[in-house]
């Protein structure tokens, strides 16, 4: 799971809730893939300026999306793993929080040094 901003091109006076991080208008895009790599969910929705965080909570609540859920039990043994912009949740794994987790750092900056930077590499 992850969000992904595509540039939109909107009328001046529509612009400003699309411009986020990115500097210029996009829209973010949350989509999620199964194992198969084929895309259970896509909610193409959002402003730029929306944080992931925001998106995924809101789809969580939102009934009507059907977005996917782990099963609602006790003990999990599935979970989705989402991107560092996801709240580490029942159910939804992301990366350690303060360590490294993009690929292009470690590919820089040599191999994962301990057990959270090995999980957050792996994850990546």
């Amino acid at each position: 799971m992850d969000g992904t901003h595509v540039r939109v091109s909107l009328p001046m006076d529509e612009q400003i809730p699309y411009i986020g991080r990115k500097w210029f208008s996009t829209q973010n895009i949350m989509a999620v893939c199964g194992f198969d790599m084929l895309f259970t969910f896509v909610w193409p929705k959002w402003e730029g300026s929306a944080h992931d965080t925001r998106i995924f909570l809101e789809a969580l609540r939102n009934t009507e999306l059907k977005f996917p859920k782990p099963p609602d039990v006790d003990i999990v043994d599935k979970y989705y793993l989402v991107d560092a912009g996801y709240p580490n949740i029942k159910g939804y794994l992301t990366q350690y929080k303060g360590e490294r987790y993009h690929l292009p750092i470690f590919r820089t900056s040599g191999q994962p040094a301990e057990s959270r930077e090995t999980f957050n590499y792996v994850h990546s």
